[in-house]
């Protein structure tokens, strides 16, 4: 299958490096194209097998799947540009960028030329793809099951791959995307305690970091809630649930709960 991207910056030059650490695709396979030099001259140098472009048009033509990673203001400009070359019957639109719904996409790609509806799929990662661990959101329309179970599979190439309804875009995008800094901030916040209690600050976040990490390893092979866990730990009069409990009462879940339902709207 061949992979068309437009836009190798931070995500888009993130997809495609991940792609060809997998089993699924070469560099071969993927064609990538970006206004800047500098952008394709650094892919070219993790791997010269990259098919460069510099030309949109030119760059889609034998795609089967156009991934279009740019900013969300550059994205009609893109569609614009390529629409006319773009086979409404055979290939797939794929755009990674936030708030551009399917209504504006489908907008965007409306031509006199062709009166079929092209596939669009809307995919919002977040920065760990750069470590082929994301966790990315596929929300899909006018595609197939088979194209559907396409799309989710290339993306589980660089994480985990979530199907959802374009309406929890939003939420997806707080919770994972924007949710990403939000775990950052935490690791953060813990680590600066941690050198006030007396560790150097390399050791703090290392600490920080390991014991994040465990409650995650927890999680994910127990199957359980996090409240189950907590469980374990919290002692009746014990230092644990002392420190939750003044979290809580500086409004900890409670700041986390708004702060997420502000970064959905």
């Amino acid at each position: 299958m061949k992979v068309t991207i437009i836009g190798v910056g931070n995500i888009g030059g993130a997809i495609a490096r991940g792609l060809v650490k997998g089993e699924a695709y070469n560099a071969s396979d993927i064609t990538i194209s970006d206004l800047m030099q500098k952008n394709l001259d650094k892919m070219k140098e993790f791997d010269p097998g990259f098919c460069i472009c510099t030309d949109n048009t030119l760059a889609i033509k034998e795609a089967d799947v156009v991934i279009v990673a740019v900013k969300p203001w550059v994205v009609e400009s893109v569609l614009s540009e390529i629409k006319n070359s773009f086979n409404y019957e055979k290939q797939i639109l794929v755009s990674i960028a936030a708030g551009v719904s399917f209504d504006m996409l489908n907008g965007y790609m409306k031509s006199k030329q062709n009166t079929t509806a092209p596939t669009i799929f809307r995919v919002i990662p977040n920065t760990a793809i750069e470590v082929l661990s994301s966790m990315t959101f596929v929300s899909s329309c006018n595609a197939t099951a088979d194209e559907e179970a396409l799309i989710v599979k290339m993306f589980n190439e660089l994480g985990t791959a979530l199907l959802i309804k374009e309406e929890l875009m939003a939420a997806g995008t707080a919770l994972a995307s924007s949710g990403i800094a939000y775990a950052l901030r935490y690791i953060r916040a813990s680590s600066e305690g941690g050198v006030q209690m007396g560790f150097y600050p390399d050791q703090a976040k290392e600490i920080v970091l390991k014991t994040v990490k465990g409650a995650v390893d927890l999680l994910l092979a127990n199957q359980t809630n996090p409240e189950q866990e907590i469980d374990k730990v919290t002692t009746p009069g014990g230092i644990t649930i002392r420190g939750l409990n003044e979290m809580e009462l500086a409004g900890f879940s409670s700041s986390v709960i708004r702060g997420l339902l502000k970064s959905s709207k």
